[in-house]
């Protein structure tokens, strides 16, 4: 039954994410559909295991794709540091991704609390026009707020 109510969950998500025209996840959905309702669902060990590697890594090849392109020269990096908006933008860089780092660790630890990000990044990428990146940045929020009690 349980195995039921996945499915029918992933496929009301899919439609929501569908109707607010949100492919990211509608396709994302879709891919954990077919690998659930056919053979593949054996490759869900290694998914869950390494999804949010595997992903970490699509996302990195794809923001440092301009570089490697060429369409953001040498120059443009060296210049970061001349401006205070460039400064700013490096030290949030530094402080998001060690809240994501974080992040990772405390779903591990805690993982309770990921069916509340999951919820909480659907609605924020349904309603709100988020990207699904937050999981990771809100679980380091929350370590901080829970190391904080």
């Amino acid at each position: 039954m349980a195995a039921y109510a996945s499915t029918l969950i992933l496929i009301g998500l899919a439609v929501l994410s569908y109707f607010v025209h949100n492919t990211a996840v509608t396709i994302s959905i879709l891919v954990l559909l077919a690998i659930k309702l056919t053979p593949l669902s054996h490759f869900f060990p290694y998914v869950e295991k390494q999804g949010i590697t595997l992903g970490i890594i699509i996302l990195t090849v794809a923001v440092m794709a301009p570089l490697a392109s060429g369409s953001l020269p040498a120059s443009s990096l060296i210049k970061s540091f001349a401006n205070w908006q460039s400064i700013v933008a490096i030290l949030v860089g530094i402080f998001v991704a060690w809240l994501g780092g974080r992040g990772v660790n405390f779903m591990s630890a805690q993982p309770s609390v990921i069916g509340g990000l999951l919820i909480g990044t659907v609605i924020g990428v349904a309603f709100f026009r988020g990207v699904p990146v937050g999981p990771l940045i809100a679980a380091g929020i929350v370590s901080l707020l829970v190391a904080a009690k």
